[in-house]
């Protein structure tokens, strides 16, 4: 079809009348967006990476994705963030935060339908709200979604927990846990760049390298830099080997990583300090955040990533006053 052809980031459609090869690309890129990333083959190969995991999870990362998405198009979205997949990526994660965290009941996937188009107008709301700042939403709608989802399941008696929802008690002090090996701080960088989408797996965080190695190479050393940051810094500061192995102080380091060295600040030498020096700092907000958290039964999610970015953009702005 003329109307129709393969660009560097994705599906070009030049006409109306496919609509829907339009849409399934704008969804690819929405998956792609988690990372920052405007690309479809990006998203196709994080769909991959969380089938190879956990297929349920690829199914809800998919809902989630379809049904934010739509809601922004009833909502009367800007059509160029549309095929972008500015839309999709928070509706993605809140799908599979809640097939994660709590059980796959019939009914819980219809709460990941409802909460991944909820999340679309957490969005909207937010946009409208740091317009003056001049922040980015980030993954802020799917953390404060999936927070409410999680925390009003604790008076839903068919909503059932799973077993890997934290549970709700005071922070205890923390012991060194487990002797960490060459093994566990390799195990955790790959595992770190798949927590991004909750999952534990080296072959889906290397499929999740791969797939930013497709959209772009600066992208990709700030994931594997992030996730090595934080991986490293948890080992220094005494965490739970059997956490780092599951690179659970990585992911949000890797999207910190990539989201100033590039993102949202012009290239250069001062923009890639600031994503490292974030991921740096990054392992410190999580476990922070984790601790504020853990009275509630509730998890950190990127919860970190989007307060560090925040702070870093803010403090990296130049007056224009």
């Amino acid at each position: 079809m003329k109307d129709l052809r393969l660009s560097a980031t994705g599906l070009e459609v030049d006409h109306d009348s496919a609509r829907l090869l339009a849409f399934a690309d704008s969804v690819l890129r929405g998956l792609g967006q988690v990372m920052l990333q405007n690309n479809s083959y990006t998203g196709l190969l994080f769909l991959a990476g969380i089938a190879c995991n956990l297929p349920v999870f690829a199914a809800a990362a998919l809902l989630g994705t379809i049904a934010s998405t739509l809601a922004a198009i009833v909502l009367g979205a800007d059509r160029q963030m549309l095929r972008q997949g500015m839309f999709g990526f928070n509706g993605g994660l809140v799908g599979i935060a809640l097939l994660c965290f709590l059980q796959p009941t019939p009914l819980a996937w219809s709460c990941v339908a409802l909460a991944a188009a909820a999340s679309t107008l957490v969005l909207a709301a937010l946009q409208n709200a740091l317009a003056a700042a001049r922040l980015p939403v980030l993954t802020a709608p799917f953390v404060l979604t999936s927070l409410c989802v999680l925390l009003a399941s604790a008076r839903f008696g068919r909503l059932q927990a799973s077993d890997l929802l934290p549970t709700a008690g005071l922070p205890k002090g923390a012991a060194i846990d487990g002797a960490v090996t060459a093994s566990t701080l390799g195990e955790g960088v790959l595992t770190g760049v798949g927590q991004v989408f909750l999952q534990d797996s080296m072959l889906t965080g290397a499929l999740f390298i791969l797939g930013l190695l497709v959209a772009s190479r600066r992208a990709c050393l700030a994931a594997v830099a992030g996730a090595l940051s934080g991986t490293l810094v948890a080992w220094a500061m005494g965490a739970a080997e059997p956490a780092i192995r599951a690179g659970l102080f990585g992911y949000n380091s890797v999207l910190v990583a990539i989201a100033p060295s590039g993102a949202f600040l012009a290239p250069s030498r001062i923009a890639v300090a600031c994503g490292l020096f974030a991921a740096l700092v990054t392992p410190f907000v999580t476990a922070a955040t984790a601790a504020a958290l853990e009275p509630f039964g509730l998890p950190a999610l990127t919860l970190p990533f989007v307060l560090v970015t925040w702070t870093i953009l803010l403090a990296t702005r130049r007056s224009t006053s």
